[in-house]
């Protein structure tokens, strides 16, 4: 699919944000792995095992990217990823972030390494989807996104927690990203072709839905602790 310049801006600021949102996450399992190591091998650790899930987390979505062209998976993965908005706006649940402390360096590489692939799963998902198929948008929302969660994730964390409706962006972008993702499956994009108006109609019923839906939890969650 060939991409205008638009289409590059909009995929790229689509993937840079699916990050930010998705991975403070994968920031604090990060800080956590390394937290009991010495301050000079502690910031070792983190630079060298974020470098170490960069290349795994770009090899797993260069997986799903190839897969993605296959007849079916474009429009399962666009169903994959409406739960993965919809846990977004779940309440905070406490000890959300059980991760062992390493006891060495290469302990602590090898345990961010594999949370982040684990954690990674639903990023590496989303920003497949939003790439639509070009792994160089991949690569430089990557490069772009992925110093700003390690080394501003304390500040990305504040500012969601200030700011809620930068979560609900982010659920918003992801229901974007898995309507447009269904409207391009092989089986299905032929319908869509023929009805445009499909299109827009199928992204607002699922960004609005999802929002709203999570929307409408959160107060009833508010009401219930003021309740108790």
């Amino acid at each position: 699919m060939e991409l205008t310049g638009t289409d590059f801006l909009s995929g790229l600021l689509a993937i840079i944000l699916l990050d930010l949102v998705l991975a403070g996450d994968n920031a604090i399992v990060i800080a956590l792995a390394a937290r009991n190591l010495p301050r000079q091998i502690q910031k070792k650790a983190v630079m060298w095992g974020t470098v170490g899930a960069i290349v795994v987390r770009l090899l797993m979505t260069a997986i799903v990217v190839y897969l993605l062209k296959l007849p079916g998976l474009m429009l399962a993965g666009g169903l994959l990823l409406l739960p993965i908005a919809w846990k977004l706006l779940q309440p905070e649940k406490e000890s959300a972030h059980e991760v062992d402390a390493a006891a060495g360096f290469w302990s602590a590489m090898r345990t961010i390494i594999v949370a982040d692939a684990l954690m990674g799963l639903d990023n590496v998902l989303a920003i497949a989807g939003a790439s639509k198929g070009h792994m160089l948008l991949v690569i430089i929302g990557l490069a772009i996104s992925v110093p700003l969660v390690v080394w501003g994730s304390t500040l990305i964390l504040r500012l969601i927690e200030r700011f809620p409706i930068v979560v609900y962006i982010g659920a918003a972008a992801i229901a974007w990203t898995s309507a447009r993702m269904i409207a391009h499956d092989h089986w299905l994009s032929p319908w869509f072709d023929a009805h445009a108006w499909a299109r827009y109609a199928l992204d607002a019923l699922l960004v609005v839905g999802i929002c709203l839906a999570g929307w409408l939890m959160q107060r009833r969650h508010r009401r219930l602790h003021t309740k108790a």
